[in-house]
């Protein structure tokens, strides 16, 4: 038997995070002296005890170093891939970052860039309609208040949200002229954009530039323009990372009449003090759902959501099948557009 300061020294662990993990019921002694209280450890817990030392210099969350010493080999191999996964796609966050901190170093020595692209109206009009609804209402955090611009990878990607929903939309341009461009474009821009639009012709086209300041939209022979929000909208790509483990097919009519129809609950919000009316979505074993609120929900996966938050994901983008995924009570649950890739949304669950 091993000593605590042995098994420290022997495992790469130390003493501290030895008490920690006993107290998590991660890994503990395999005697604990009943007058001393001093922890000792077997030899084969060794193996263990290096392995968690190993994993945890890696970054990997608990829940998941117990899979790994669960003794289910499928279960231990998941764990590990999914972790590499996590890391893998924080390198790409990194290096994006560390990107985009270049580029405004390089700004300081070099003039003013201007990104231009030509699309669609109709698909502009629509990808703006797909995230309009999850903006922050009230403008008091600058850096959720707009909606975000991207120009990259051949695509225009719009972003929104106000900390309880995420909203993305995507639109492929006609032609790109200019550099990679991310921009945070305000209310007022959006929604004269919008009105702009709504007036352009079936078939007509919408130019949109991005500089370093501003961004100016022309269509149907009229223009607006909107001073850059200079805020940095958050880091919303470790979100879109989900592990769903239900996924439902419905169409966005039957959801609506099910919100409408369906009794709800009202439960208060801590974040922000408010009182949201709240539905229980319930998927049963065989893959059912039910609306409700909660009262009479039958065994199954159940999720509450704000009524109100899920009524405008489903109606904004498309009409027609929507695609929810669902990964757990607390997991947020997304919202898809099989007729529009890249356009889907997230609501963060409401607790109980």
């Amino acid at each position: 038997m091993y000593s605590i300061g042995e098994t420290a020294r022997l495992s790469g662990l130390s003493v501290s995070a030895l008490r920690f993990y006993d107290g998590a019921g991660v890994f503990g002694p395999a005697r604990v002296d009943p007058r001393t209280g001093y922890r000792w450890y077997a030899a084969e817990q060794l193996a263990d005890a290096r392995t968690i030392a190993r994993l945890r210099r890696v970054g990997m969350p608990l829940a998941d170093i117990c899979r790994v010493l669960g003794g289910d080999p499928v279960e231990a191999r998941a764990a590990l891939d999914a972790h590499l996964r996590r890391l893998e796609d924080g390198l790409a966050d990194a290096r994006r970052e560390l990107s985009t901190v270049r580029n405004l170093l390089e700004t300081k020595e070099r003039p003013m860039t201007t990104t231009r692209l030509t699309l669609p109206a109709a698909e502009l009009a629509a990808a703006l309609d797909a995230v309009r609804f999850a903006v922050c209402p009230n403008g008091s955090l600058p850096q959720v208040a707009g909606v975000l611009f991207e120009i990259g990878g051949g695509a225009l990607r719009l972003v929104a949200t106000d900390r309880y929903r995420l909203a993305v939309s995507e639109a492929a341009p006609g032609r790109v002229e200019g550099p990679e461009a991310a921009a945070l474009a305000p209310t007022v821009f959006v929604d004269a954009l919008s009105d702009l639009l709504s007036g352009a012709e079936s078939g007509g086209t919408a130019e949109l530039t991005v500089t370093d300041e501003a961004l100016v939209a022309t269509a149907a022979g009229r223009s607006v323009r909107g001073d850059r929000v200079p805020a940095d909208f958050p880091d919303y790509r470790p979100m879109l990372r989900l592990a769903p483990t239900h996924r439902v097919e419905i169409a966005a009519d039957a959801l609506l009449a099910g919100l409408d129809a369906a009794p709800f609950r009202t439960v208060h919000r801590d974040q922000d003090g408010a009182d949201v009316p709240v539905s229980v979505l319930t998927v049963s074993p065989d893959g059912a759902l039910t609306i409700g609120d909660g009262a009479d929900a039958a065994d199954g996966l159940r999720v509450l959501v704000d009524r109100s938050f899920l009524s405008e994901a489903a109606a904004a983008g498309a009409s027609g099948q929507l695609v929810l995924e669902l990964g757990g009570p607390v997991a947020p649950l997304a919202i898809r557009f099989p007729a529009r890739e890249g356009t889907f949304s997230l609501l963060m669950p409401t607790a109980p």
